[in-house]
């Protein structure tokens, strides 16, 4: 062994934390001396603030499963506001089921260990230990079908950001300033992959059965999130949870090309490109690794399951940069989400100007 190689392993020290009267951010900061998933959260805030910060850079954020329900929402249409997140792509649960709110009506508190199937009779949902009213949801279920039969146009194949951005608009216009309201006043275009799985699908039904017939133009929501990539220098990706989201986000670094007769996005130059021979044939592609990844994740990527998979992994991939900023901090999305937000609050000053995509779907407004 060489003499002195241990150094390498004693740079930093660990620095245990004393209480004091201190800013989220300055306890924060402190965390970054620390260990675990403290210290990770800390290095999230820190790589997001780089992210805010980089002129270049165009961010994405994958908003999974059902957060909305637990009070969420309003931390992401700050973070919309403030334009320090470019693009949304999110489940339907959380871009429906935060309407409920934004209509006046509520959630509750409740408990896991409550009687289920009481529950069921007394017609409650649970999300967990949140409690709903069945009759709330379906208030905001009807809505959304009554702007689809009102607002749409019948047999149009919509993509869904078309669909979200209208609603938005709509929304907003009755006061009701959900996510998608929010995003639609900010210019800030919102997707969701699997819309159909959640109230957006049931509208569809509800609509049917008024003789509206829905459609949903998947093909085109995927056409139209790769054209995104003609238009950045640099992205950026956060992941709130996993799921569709990060998938639908991640493909943005390595499939775009497919698009293209040369497997060259235009104008951009690749940051890896390949070009080979397969079973006679001669294969091209190109890729366009994300320069920065963080994700708030519970899910562990021994099971395989991307929602888990590491950006180590996904480098393997050309999804990520190989030197680019990366962190994962394991940890529950609603104890992460509002301590990140309000040390970004405190540590970024006014608004970022953001990047104004609008012009990537004029090719694709609907009639």
């Amino acid at each position: 062994m060489p003499k002195n190689s241990h150094n390498n392993y004693f740079k930093e020290k660990v620095r245990a934390i004393s209480v004091s009267k201190k800013s989220i951010s300055q306890l924060l900061t402190e965390m970054e001396t620390t260990g675990f998933q403290g210290r990770k959260l800390a290095e999230v805030v820190k790589a997001w603030e780089g992210m805010i910060k980089d002129k270049n850079t165009t961010t994405i954020m994958g908003y999974a499963g059902s957060l909305s329900t637990t009070g969420q929402w309003k931390l992401i249409n700050w973070l919309m506001e403030n334009h320090y997140i470019d693009i949304l792509v999110a489940t339907g649960a959380n871009l429906s089921e935060d309407i409920v709110e934004a209509m006046g009506y509520s959630y509750w508190k409740g408990t896991h260990l409550a009687d289920d199937v009481e529950l069921l009779k007394a017609d409650v949902n649970r999300y967990l230990d949140v409690f709903g009213k069945e009759t709330d949801y379906m208030d905001m279920t009807e809505m959304i079908a009554e702007f689809y039969v009102k607002e749409l146009e019948q047999d149009y194949p919509y993509s869904s950001r078309e669909i979200l951005n209208r609603f938005g608009k709509w929304l907003g216009k009755k006061k009701i300033n959900s996510i998608v309201a929010t995003a639609a006043k900010n210019n800030i275009p919102v997707f969701c992959p699997a819309i159909v799985d959640s109230p957006y699908g049931d509208a569809g039904l509800i609509a049917k059965a008024q003789g509206f017939n829905l459609v949903i133009d998947n093909m085109k929501d995927y056409k139209e999130f790769m054209t995104v990539g003609e238009k950045v220098k640099d992205t950026g990706v956060i992941y709130i949870g996993g799921g569709v989201p990060k998938d639908f986000i991640q493909l943005l670094a390595v499939t775009s090309d497919l698009m293209y007769p040369e497997r060259v996005i235009p104008g951009r130059k690749p940051k890896i490109f390949r070009a080979k021979r397969s079973n006679g044939k001669h294969l091209m592609e190109s890729y366009y690794p994300h320069k920065f990844a963080i994700q708030i994740t519970t899910d562990s990527p021994q099971w395989g399951g991307l929602s888990g998979c590491t950006f180590e992994e996904a480098t393997s991939w050309g999804k990520e940069e190989i030197d680019g900023i990366k962190v994962q901090c394991y940890c529950d999305a609603t104890i992460a989400l509002p301590i990140i937000t309000h040390a970004l609050n405190e540590r970024v000053k006014g608004k970022r100007i953001g990047q104004n995509l609008s012009s990537v779907f004029e090719n694709h407004k609907s009639k």
